[in-house]
C-alpha cells in the first residue's frame, strides 16, 4: 500500500514537473508603424540603434520568447494620414511586411503603432493639422483594415513623446502642435477600451509615462537641432532609442502575455 502511495506521489510530481517544463515559448513577429522616431532617421546609425532593434533585442533576452522578428515601416515627417488605406502611400508597405511574417502560424504576429508627432504639426507634414477626433478615427481605420486581414493579429498603439515648444524645422510644430499632441491621448484611452469590447485582448496602449519622462530627460536622451526659433528637441539621440525601447516593451509584453 504505501509502495502505490509512494509510485503515485511520484507520478504526480512528475506530471507537475512536465507541465511547468513544457511551458511554450512564444515566437513573436513585430510590424513597426510610425514616423522618423520609429525609423530612426535622426540617428547616425538607424540600422543599429533604431529603437525597434532595442525592442528586439530586449525581448530575445526574455526566457519565455523563443524568437523575435522585426520589420520597421517608419517613414520621416509621416502621419496617420499617410497610413490610411485609401491613400496608397504606406498602407502597401506595411501589408508587405505583414505578409511575410503571417505565414508562419506558430508566431504571434503584433503591430507596434507609434504615430502623432507629425500629425500634430501646424504645417508641413501630409494632413496636418490632423486634430484629436480624426486622429483616432484614423488609427481605427487602419487598425480596422490590418484587424481583418489578420484577424489573430495583436495591438499595441504606443503613446506619443513629448517635444519642446519651440520646434520648427521644415514644418511648424511650436506650442500650438505641443498641445494638440496632448488631445491625441484621451483618444487613445478611449480608443483601447472601445476594442476591449469589440474585439477582446486585441488591441492594447503602450506606456502612457513615455511623454513625461522625455520631457523630464530631454537634454540628455534627444538630440539638439538648430531650428527657426532656435535649439529645439524633437528626436531621441542613441541612448534615448534604447530608453523609449523599453516603454515601447512594456505594451508589447502587455499584448502577448
Amino acid at each position: 500500500m504505501m509502495k502505490s502511495i509512494f509510485n503515485y506521489a511520484c507520478l504526480l510530481l512528475l506530471l507537475v514537473l512536465t507541465s511547468f517544463s513544457g511551458k511554450k515559448e512564444q515566437k513573436i513577429n513585430i510590424v513597426f508603424i510610425g514616423d522618423s522616431i520609429t525609423e530612426g532617421g535622426a540617428l547616425a546609425d538607424p540600422k543599429n540603434e533604431a529603437t525597434p532593434i532595442y525592442v528586439a533585442e530586449l525581448l530575445r533576452h526574455r526566457k519565455d520568447i523563443s524568437s523575435v522578428n522585426i520589420n520597421n515601416r517608419g517613414f520621416s515627417g509621416h502621419t496617420t494620414v499617410d497610413f490610411l488605406p485609401k491613400n496608397n502611400i504606406d498602407f502597401p508597405k506595411v501589408l508587405q511586411a505583414a505578409d511575410s511574417f503571417a505565414q508562419d502560424k506558430t508566431a504571434v504576429l503584433l503591430f507596434s503603432i507609434l504615430l502623432g508627432t507629425n500629425d500634430s504639426a501646424m504645417f508641413g507634414p501630409n494632413g496636418a493639422p490632423v486634430q484629436a477626433v480624426q486622429y483616432k478615427d484614423n488609427l481605427k481605420v487602419l487598425i480596422n483594415t490590418l484587424m481583418e486581414k489578420y484577424p489573430d493579429a495583436r495591438f499595441v498603439i504606443q503613446y506619443p513623446l513629448w517635444y519642446s515648444p519651440n520646434t520648427h524645422n521644415n514644418a511648424g510644430y511650436m506650442k500650438e502642435g505641443l498641445d494638440r499632441l496632448n488631445s491625441y491621448f484621451s483618444q487613445i484611452e478611449t480608443l483601447c477600451p472601445e476594442y476591449k469590447l469589440s474585439h477582446p485582448n486585441k488591441v492594447y496602449p503602450g506606456s502612457k509615462g513615455v511623454f513625461s519622462f522625455f520631457q523630464k530627460n530631454h537634454k540628455k536622451l534627444f538630440k539638439a537641432e538648430d531650428g527657426k526659433h532656435g535649439v529645439f528637441y524633437l528626436h531621441p539621440n542613441a541612448e534615448g532609442s534604447k530608453a523609449l525601447a523599453e516603454f515601447w516593451v512594456k505594451g508589447i509584453l502587455n499584448a502577448i502575455k
